[in-house]
């Protein structure tokens, strides 16, 4: 069986997410804001940015703005946690790791509800930097996978730092 170019991207999409949601799975609220040690990220910001990302890579880019965009995340959020930022440890200066976690999931969700509805020629067409490797939305689609599994590693990082158990 021969995968298309958006199955096998699509795949890839899963994949990493289905790791990362192991990877915090098990954690407690009051892990998410904690930096272990000076220089480290935490938690909040890392899911964040992958959501934020993700919006980024799969939907703004594919597509440019929507309707459903406002629902998805607030301007505020994807400033927040955008490349570059600077994690802040107190939690009432961020959105709670509920409201993280949503924004995470509903950004997953309309990413893999629209992705099937691209065609070849839209997987072609040229982007802007910033990308990654190939400077195509394909290749956008691509480096969203690698780009959460480069943060699931921070994650599994965090959580021995944490204390936590290694999940793999």
């Amino acid at each position: 069986m021969t995968l298309s170019r958006l199955e096998l991207a699509i795949g890839q999409i899963r994949f990493s997410r289905e790791y990362t949601q192991s990877l915090i799975a098990d954690l407690e609220p009051s892990d998410w804001f904690r930096q272990p040690t000076e220089g480290v990220s935490h938690l909040a910001w890392q899911v964040g940015h992958l959501a934020m990302a993700q919006y980024g890579l799969c939907l703004f880019r594919m597509r440019g703005r929507a309707d459903v965009d406002q629902s998805l995340m607030s301007s505020g959020f994807r400033k927040q946690f955008s490349k570059g930022t600077t994690p802040d440890p107190d939690p009432s200066k961020n959105p709670s790791p509920e409201n993280i976690c949503s924004v995470f999931n509903r950004v997953y969700e309309q990413a893999m509800l629209e992705l099937p509805t691209f065609n070849d020629l839209v997987l072609d067409e040229v982007v802007d930097m910033p990308y990654a490797a190939i400077a195509t939305k394909f290749g956008g689609l691509l480096f969203c996978s690698h780009h959460e599994m480069l943060h699931a590693g921070q994650i599994g990082f965090l959580r021995r730092l944490l204390g936590k158990a290694p999940v793999r």
